[in-house]
């Protein structure tokens, strides 16, 4: 179409002047109506264009609802011609100072092509998203101007930031069908992975080998949830995974400047409860043997001191990054994720723990179940979205202490059912050993005695029970569980202890 359809008339004079000094959005009329033509007269048009241009993307107002309605009938299986759509717009006003119903049949006598549509719609879209941009920007410079008391510069940052990322995620033009051969080529490709790879594993290895063997490694895009009561050891589990992870952390540059993940991955460790300086005393504690207790406290002598730095400098290079800001919304939990997989690139992320996350204030006002409905929803299209594990702990209800078998269950999860709906995995922790510690009888009495006996088979050992597993079998997994060096390890068994002489 070579000349665009008036649709204002034009200033003149010293209003010309004016206009020309005015700086208008970026838009294009032409691009809009030549759309709106193609679909009118071709209503199949309108199928190039609707998966991803919506109403809101023209910058004219009656074009956006011109193409509302045509869509709208078009869904619905009837016709949109200029005709059809007549009764819409006899009474709208704006439509009648450009010239009514009459200018619905001069677009379609205008119109281009069906072939150029998508092309068309793209350059609106284009040019919507650029006014986005702009309206985004706008809004930096006047919240950095007008900033109240209790924002900081941070807060201002990410919420720049997410919206600047919704912006990138929604120009994607949405991915729509594959066909079943592209599916089946990543399948393989995954396949052919784990049975290269040492062990077998399709995902990340979590350094703990019957984990690894029950769930086939960390899975990418999963949203693996770790529920407890507190004293089981959660945050403790975490961080040895977080550890083995990060140590395993085995990166190949390939020829083209890309780069591969062959074993591990970098790890972002979200701690809403404890701090960085708790979590790494942890970590040197498991590495150098020492009691994290004896760390905190100072009761090492000369050598320990020594192999507490130099175990120290050992992890200096770790790629753990540790995130310990309290009371983060899942937006700015997202934002900070997003920014980490840009800039250094991401394997596994761990939260401790979803309880402790915020939702958006609408949510939050509505209840603390569709608060947490919005978290864990959140989490998972997350897990989707940077292709990476999610490790979210979660606290158990109460109700747990009121059964004589205090084995957890999915029932058991707290504040909302969707944490079960939305995980691929529930993982809950067990220690019998700390249930019976609270019941020892009275020293002498036969009670005692079997108390213990049951003592010495529970201590030290951990039930890891899988309640939910869409990609494999759920059942309960043994660790062996140091409490003094907050460390979980692989469980060896009697029948594979070494052959004993007495």
């Amino acid at each position: 179409m070579e000349t665009a359809i008036d649709i204002r008339s034009h200033p003149q004079g010293e209003d010309a002047e004016a206009a020309a000094e005015y700086r208008q959005q970026p838009h294009n009329l032409e691009a809009e109506q030549a759309l709106l033509g193609a679909i009118l007269i071709n209503n199949e048009a309108c199928d190039r264009v609707t998966g991803f241009l919506l109403p809101e993307h023209f910058f004219e107002g009656v074009h956006a609802r011109i193409y509302e309605s045509a869509s709208t009938l078009i869904r619905a299986g009837k016709l949109a011609s200029p005709v059809t759509l007549k009764s819409f717009f006899e009474n709208d006003e704006t439509l009648n100072d450009i010239g009514g119903p009459v200018y619905l049949a001069r677009l379609a006598a205008a119109a281009t092509t069906i072939i150029n549509a998508e092309e068309y719609g793209r350059a609106i879209y284009e040019l919507a998203q650029r006014r986005r941009l702009i309206g985004i920007g706008g809004d930096i410079v006047n919240d950095a101007f007008d900033t109240p008391v209790e924002r900081s510069a941070r807060d201002l940052i990410e919420t720049a930031e997410q919206s600047l990322y919704e912006i990138a995620e929604t120009g994607r033009y949405g991915q729509g069908f594959q066909p079943f051969g592209t599916a089946l080529t990543e399948a393989i490709d995954m396949a052919a992975a784990a049975y290269q790879r040492d062990g077998g594993l399709s995902g990340i290895s979590s350094g703990l080998k019957d984990i690894d063997e029950k769930m086939g490694g960390l899975q990418a895009s999963d949203l693996i949830i770790l529920a407890a009561r507190p004293a089981m050891g959660k945050t403790t589990l975490a961080t040895n995974i977080a550890y083995n992870v990060a140590k395993a952390y085995e990166p190949e540059h390939n020829p083209d400047g890309t780069m591969k993940v062959l074993n591990g991955g970098i790890v972002a460790f979200f701690s809403l409860e404890m701090s960085s300086e708790q979590l790494a005393t942890r970590i040197i504690s498991e590495q150098s043997g020492i009691s994290s207790e004896f760390i905190r406290r100072g009761k090492i002598d000369e050598g320990e001191f020594h192999r507490l730095v130099e175990v120290s400098q050992e992890l200096q290079s770790l790629p753990l990054y540790i995130d310990a800001t309290g009371g983060l919304t899942i937006s700015q939990l997202a934002a900070r994720a997003r920014r980490l997989k840009r800039q250094r690139g991401l394997g596994l992320m761990v939260v401790d723990y979803i309880q402790l996350l915020s939702g958006s204030a609408r949510r939050a006002s509505d209840s603390r179940v569709q608060e947490i409905t919005e978290i864990t929803t959140g989490l998972k299209a997350l897990a989707k979205e940077l292709n990476v594990p999610i490790l979210a702990l979660s606290q158990l209800s109460r109700q747990v202490e009121n059964r004589e078998d205090k084995r957890p269950q999915l029932a058991d999860l707290r504040e909302s059912g969707s944490i079960e709906q939305d995980a691929d995995v529930v993982m809950f922790i067990y220690r019998e050993e700390y249930y019976l510690g609270r019941q020892e009888p009275r020293p002498g009495t036969p009670e005692h005695f079997e108390w213990q006996e049951q003592m010495e088979r529970a201590t030290g050992i951990t039930d890891i029970i899988i309640g939910k597993q869409r990609h494999g079998p759920t059942g309960t997994i043994q660790l062996q569980f140091d409490a003094n060096l907050t460390r979980f390890g692989n469980l060896i068994a009697d029948d594979h202890l070494p052959e004993r002489f007495e």
